[in-house]
């Protein structure tokens, strides 16, 4: 089963987009990803073109907030003042997964806001599949205990 150039430059962008929190950036750094990946015509026909699409977004965006030395803003302000109560929960969500461990909350983007599968998360991260299903596990455990302090249960 195939992906196309076109969904994976879709998740690429996502994912950068969730990283730097800004869309020109994330237009940047994805098309850098790209340019760099068919720079390297050695690997095009052979291995997981999707891992091999994230590790270099992943190496991009950290090389940028080296070189910009800006603190990493995460999240993207979606809500607007109409329903407190939605944006108190989103807020709440927001804080709990920003105070998750940098790779927590990586696996819970490439798994729910990309969705992608268990296999190309383990590729992608290097770790097997059962170290996924565990870390999510153990990620959905640290939000349910942070939620229910928040009195969010």
């Amino acid at each position: 089963m195939s992906v196309s150039l076109q969904d994976q430059y879709d998740k690429v962008y996502r994912y950068c987009y969730f990283k730097v929190n800004n869309k020109e950036i994330a237009e940047d750094l994805t098309q850098e990803t790209f340019l760099k990946y068919f720079s390297q015509t050695s690997y095009i026909n052979r291995g997981k073109p999707l891992a091999y699409l994230y590790t270099i977004a992943k190496n991009l965006y950290i090389d940028f907030y080296r070189k910009s030395d800006k603190e990493e803003n995460l999240y993207e302000e979606v809500l607007g003042n109409d329903n407190v109560s939605v944006f108190e929960t989103n807020f709440a969500i927001k804080q709990a997964v920003s105070s998750l461990p940098n790779d927590l909350q990586e696996l819970l983007l490439l798994r729910f806001a990309n969705e992608l599968g268990i296999s190309e998360i383990a590729n992608i991260m290097g770790i097997s599949r059962f170290s996924v299903y565990r870390k999510l596990n153990k990620t959905f455990g640290i939000l349910k205990t942070i939620l229910r302090e928040e009195d969010f249960s």
